[in-house]
């Protein structure tokens, strides 16, 4: 089966996307393009998956760098691929040749460029990570490499939308203690006691106000849309084991 890539014309200068489960070689609850290194798939099967990834965007598998993601604020400059990965849940290069690789299940992958500095990113933003700053500091460190805010394009891909994403008081209090204005990222669930959250306009709004000059969602949602993403959220309405993760790449 061949791979599906959802691009974005913003970000059309560099090779780039947000791949979908399809084209993959995984079975099971997994099936498809599952690209996560820590799931309980066949590693063999997620090296296959990785290195199909790879060749997409004229990459090697070696070529792919990734971090180990603790949904923190963390964003790390690059110059070539690390064999160990760091704890950090963003990355920044001005090096050709390095694919930025994000690995989400409901999470944003937003991917970041300045077509003028030549300086590309990648961040892994689900709440936690939006909230703290992972957005900014993914920027900030862009700017250390020569990118300016305002040139730049960021792109998030797919994750999950606010219809499907029901959470607690407790969750809009904490949003709500930080940032009142954050409110209005929510509105009413099925009962008094919960809300919707709309994790991608949160996003959006981080995004904007870091003075991004362009950022947009691609607006799919990876819970509703079973055949194509992979979700957390959905494998843990059913009790299901273990998930699939969908991996999005950016490269100069």
């Amino acid at each position: 089966m061949v791979l599906e890539i959802i691009t974005d014309e913003g970000l059309a200068t560099f090779k780039h996307g947000f791949f979908t489960r399809k084209g993959g070689a995984s079975s099971g609850i997994f099936s498809g393009l599952n690209c996560g290194q820590g799931s309980s798939d066949q590693s063999e099967i997620v090296a296959l998956n990785r290195a199909r990834v790879a060749d997409a965007l004229d990459l090697g598998p070696e070529d792919l760098a990734s971090v180990h993601q603790i949904h923190s604020a963390d964003a790390i400059a690059l110059t070539e691929p690390l064999a160990e990965k760091p704890k950090a849940d963003a990355m920044v290069t001005a090096t050709k040749g390095i694919g930025l690789a994000i690995l989400t299940a409901d999470c944003q992958p937003v991917l970041f460029a300045d077509t003028t500095a030549g300086v590309i990113g990648a961040a892994h933003a689900g709440w936690k990570g939006a909230q703290t700053g992972v957005l900014e500091a993914t920027v900030d460190a862009m700017e250390t490499l020569g990118a300016t805010a305002s040139n730049i394009t960021a792109v998030i891909g797919p994750c999950i939308s606010q219809r499907a994403y029901e959470v607690g008081h407790e969750f809009f209090e904490r949003f709500a203690d930080e940032d009142p204005e954050s409110t209005r990222f929510f509105v009413s669930g099925a009962t008094p006691d919960k809300y919707l959250f709309d994790l991608p306009a949160f996003g959006l709004a981080r995004l904007r106000a870091r003075g991004v000059g362009d950022a947009r969602w691609t607006g799919h949602c990876t819970y509703g849309d079973e055949e194509r993403f992979y979700s957390y959220r959905r494998t843990t309405h059913r009790g299901e084991k273990d998930y699939g993760r969908l991996v999005s790449v950016i490269r100069l």
